[in-house]
């Protein structure tokens, strides 16, 4: 399954801000490692610089000391719309009546194709495949005198996932869809300055203090006459998109006043309840599935136990661009602790399974290295249905849920057993505020 990008932006007259957005993105590597980019100004220019690959590989010192400025955004991208090439890295640069601006998204439009067919009557190109261009281009096109006033028409066309930051040459813009799909926060940093970013994380590890979540349909401008917040675009049906508890986020990131951690813990404690099972150790799938399978250990009483050593140098297998890769990069990424294994019966431990690559080849991995019995929990229900709102899952057909019984899943695993947690269960976990989710992906029923 393909990932979500992560944004970040920040306006800090006082800082070095392109050395910032560069720890910010660090922060946010695991949202998307196909390319990364930072967008720079000093009130008079914007300067980009954006490659293929890793956030520590694109950027050099001597890079990050070009891109002056007073304020800045950056992107880590995974392809949902648009393919894998440097055209459609982020933050996209297009010139306007107001200079040069920048745009760094995170998330899927749902009317795409509409916005392009509009666009193109319009008599405006594409220079990339991604709908970020469209956004922008799309507001760019739309009436207004001000920029913030082609942002207000512009957006209310738009209909589907969208955080985004937008940078000119003086102010930094900060927006969320109405439906609330993707997160997005904000925070300070020192007494002036300002910082947005997809997850908590990234502002705390830049010395940064969270302030609170962008409101659904919010657009908040940043310059250096401070912060000024515009509830611009009507309130829609919302729903969050729960999968970002369940694997996007890191589980040091706060989403509704919830510690992703602690909401993993509290699903895998609950599936103990549902899906009961007698063995050995309990082991993970590292590291989405580290907090569920602790909480599963807490509730069972059976070991917690490391048995999958990850390789942190080969990219989350779930975010590669196509099966072949997926498939290799599995092997590749996990090594056994056979001499803890050997003999046991384990139950294995992840957030989900999408397309059954990670699964299968583990659980092939595990038995080769002498495991008894392998029981699969995992903390959520059968993926069965396509997300058409930033994840990079458009086909039924890419689905091993969509087409077959839980049992048959079973099968096909070659897994002793298996238990999902019920969409209630997961629910439970999360807890918190009364939020709105996205369930799509599992029970067809989306916000829009």
């Amino acid at each position: 399954m393909g990932e979500k990008c992560g944004i970040f932006g920040i306006f800090a007259p006082k800082e070095e801000v392109a050395r910032l957005t560069f720890y910010g993105l660090l922060a946010l590597q695991h949202r998307g490692q196909e390319s990364a980019g930072i967008a720079s100004a000093d009130y008079k220019t914007v300067r980009c610089y954006k490659e293929m690959g890793l956030v520590s590989q694109v950027f050099t010192e001597a890079k990050i000391r070009k891109l002056k400025g007073k304020l800045a955004i950056g992107h880590t991208r995974y392809s949902t719309a648009g393919d894998s090439s440097l055209k459609n890295a982020q933050p996209i640069i297009l010139n306007s009546k107001f200079g040069d601006l920048a745009l760094a998204h995170n998330g899927n439009l749902a009317n795409y194709q509409e916005l392009k067919k509009y666009l193109f009557k319009l008599g405006h190109g594409l220079n990339t495949t991604t709908d970020s261009e469209v956004i922008m281009r799309v507001i760019l096109a739309a009436e207004g005198k001000t920029l913030r006033e082609k942002m207000i028409q512009g957006i209310s066309r738009i209909k589907g996932a969208f955080s985004l930051v937008i940078l000119s040459k003086n102010k930094l813009y900060v927006i969320r869809d109405q439906w609330g799909v993707r997160p997005l926060v904000i925070g300070k940093i020192n007494t002036q300055g300002w910082i947005a970013a997809s997850e908590s994380t990234a502002i705390e590890s830049i010395g940064g203090r969270v302030v609170r979540e962008v409101r659904p349909g919010e657009l908040i401008e940043i310059s250096q006459k401070g912060l000024v917040s515009f509830q611009e675009f009507k309130n829609q049906h919302q729903g969050f998109c729960i999968f970002e508890y369940l694997y996007f986020s890191r589980p040091d990131s706060v989403i509704n006043d919830q510690l992703v951690h602690s909401t993993r813990m509290a699903a895998g404690k609950i599936l103990v309840r549902e899906y009961p099972v007698k063995a050995d150790l309990v082991i993970s799938v590292p590291d989405s599935g580290t907090s569920a399978a602790i909480g599963y250990s807490q509730a069972s009483k059976i070991m917690f136990q490391e048995g999958l050593i990850k390789s942190r140098y080969v990219g989350r297998t779930f975010i590669q661009p196509n099966q072949r890769i997926r498939d290799l990069g599995v092997s590749l990424k996990f090594s056994p602790l056979s001499r803890i294994l050997k003999d046991k019966r384990v139950i294995l431990v992840d957030d989900s399974i999408v397309r059954g690559t990670t699964i299968a080849q583990l659980i092939k991995i595990l038995k080769a290295a002498g495991v008894k019995a392998v029981h699969v929990r995992i903390a959520s229900p059968p993926f069965k249905n396509p997300c058409y709102l930033g994840i990079d899952v458009s086909r039924y057909s890419e689905l091993i849920a969509s087409r077959n019984s839980v049992e048959a899943i079973r099968k096909k695993l070659k897994a002793d057993s298996l238990g999902y947690l019920s969409l209630e269960g997961l629910k439970k976990a999360i807890g918190g505020k009364k939020i709105k989710f996205c369930t799509g992906c599992f029970n067809n029923h989306y916000p829009i």
